[in-house]
């Protein structure tokens, strides 16, 4: 059944692929800020096993950046070297040699070890293994305050983000960019690879529905690494004079985006990321959300799932043959059944498909996603969004609201058109005129 509903309040919390519920957050000041940086684009990559990450050659090569400093990290369990040895180990033990001193920790969504669950509130500790103030960038605020940065001179940022605009890092990295301009702190960002590679898709993001899980005007699939995203927020987005640095990753093509991690270890982003083929789905499948679905969590197969009680083994194999006679590139359909261990439908048994990407290249998930969406309603009158739900959260109650598929989307064009049976890939070519304005601006800002 197909309807036309809104609203989500801003402020109420929802589930991105890291399932996040966003936190009570003003959208920042539309002025923009002072340009692109200055500077030549890295070299090219070489083979996917040369790779050096930012952290790697921070260590090896550019410590002298961080000399007379007092440094706040802003890491999670991601933060590592190729050998998986850990940014703040790495760093307390660099301090002499440097010349500087880890005075605190910051952490994102998850926890800076990682094991909170999405949405799930984070407190402010003590970390007993080094003694530093661990302070939560998720729990009574997102931005750092002054008084959680009077100890520091240079925050460095170093964890590894999955390519889409409603995954929170890139958000936490914002306000924090944001909150260093203010206070006058340095700020560095350890770059590491995007593992979608820089093609970019969906739309870009209508700054009415600014909320943590998507503050700014960037695609849904976003197409930079965290380096080249900080440098873009501060020459486009940010008002403060922030003191940006990168360092640039030696080695690194994003072409080659498919074959990092054969040699490097997948370390979870969040919970429910865990591999570099649930990134892969992610802009795409993350979607699912929106409607009164199992997106796969609680699974072991979080995104890569999608299904619902009233499938049963007929209408599942309906939906994975409807999605597979779609022509969609790099992507074929399973039916599956799984039973989630926590979240939605808990505990029961749950008929869907699986998505199995066959060429990461040829793939592109933000089309999937609305053409799985546009077959969920076409097959099944059970298939409402979230909101219209009583078992779900929220409200939405008329097409000018805000539902939960408008802030993940980023556009409200797409339930409207999604609502009147538009052709998914009328909805997809729609957008393709921001992007290439977005891609010339991303492009003074791209550094591989």
């Amino acid at each position: 059944m197909r309807a036309s509903l809104s609203v989500l309040a801003l402020g109420l919390a929802g589930i991105i692929a890291l399932g996040v519920a966003p936190l009570s957050a003003s959208p920042p000041d539309d002025t923009p800020g002072h340009g692109p940086p200055d500077g030549v684009p890295g070299p090219p990559g070489d083979a996917p096993g040369d790779l050096e990450l930012g952290i790697e050659v921070l260590l090896d090569e550019e410590l002298d950046r961080l000399e007379g400093q007092d440094v706040g990290i802003i890491t999670n369990p991601t933060g590592v070297t190729r050998d998986l040895d850990h940014i703040v180990d790495e760093l307390v033990a660099a301090e002499d040699e440097g010349d500087f001193e880890v005075t605190a920790l910051y952490a994102p969504e998850h926890g800076i070890r990682g094991g909170a669950e999405a949405g799930d509130h984070v407190d402010s500790y003590i970390d007993e293994r080094t003694g530093l103030e661990v302070h939560s960038l998720y729990g009574d605020t997102q931005r750092p305050t002054e008084e959680m940065l009077e100890d520091v001179d240079t925050l460095v940022f170093d964890i590894q983000d999955v390519g889409t605009r409603f995954y929170t890092y890139i958000w936490t990295m914002y306000y924090a960019m944001d909150a260093a301009g203010e206070y006058g702190k340095d700020f560095l960002v350890l770059d590491r690879p995007n593992p979608l590679g820089d093609e970019t898709a969906g739309p870009v993001l209508d700054p009415d529905l600014s909320s943590f899980v998507g503050l700014r005007e960037i695609p849904l699939q976003h197409g930079m690494t965290v380096g080249e995203l900080a440098q873009l927020f501060d020459g486009e987005f940010i008002d403060y004079d922030v003191d940006v640095g990168v360092v640039e990753m030696n080695g690194y093509d994003p072409d080659n985006f498919d074959e990092y991690w054969d040699h490097l270890e997948w370390v979870l982003p969040s919970p429910n990321m865990p591999t570099q083929d649930t990134a892969f789905v992610y802009p795409g499948m993350g979607l699912m959300e929106s409607v009164n679905y199992s997106e796969g969590r609680g699974t072991t197969k979080p995104f890569e799932f999608t299904g619902a009680p009233w499938l049963e083994d007929v209408e599942a194999t309906e939906l994975a043959d409807e999605l597979d006679s779609r022509d969609l590139q790099g992507v074929t359909f399973r039916p599956q059944f799984l039973t989630p261990s926590f979240s939605w439908y808990e505990d029961e048994m749950v008929g869907g498909v699986q998505v199995h990407v066959t060429d990461p290249h040829a793939f592109e998930s933000v089309r999937t996603g609305i053409h799985m969406l546009d077959a969920l309603f076409d097959l099944h009158d059970e298939t409402v969004w979230r909101e219209q739900d009583p078992d779900f959260w929220g409200t939405c109650d008329g097409p000018d609201d805000t539902c939960w598929i408008d802030q993940l989307s980023g556009d409200r064009e797409v339930r409207w058109q999604l609502d009147d049976g538009v052709d998914p890939d009328e909805i997809v070519d729609g957008w393709q005129d921001d992007l290439v304005e977005f891609e010339d601006t991303a492009e003074a800002y791209r550094r591989y």
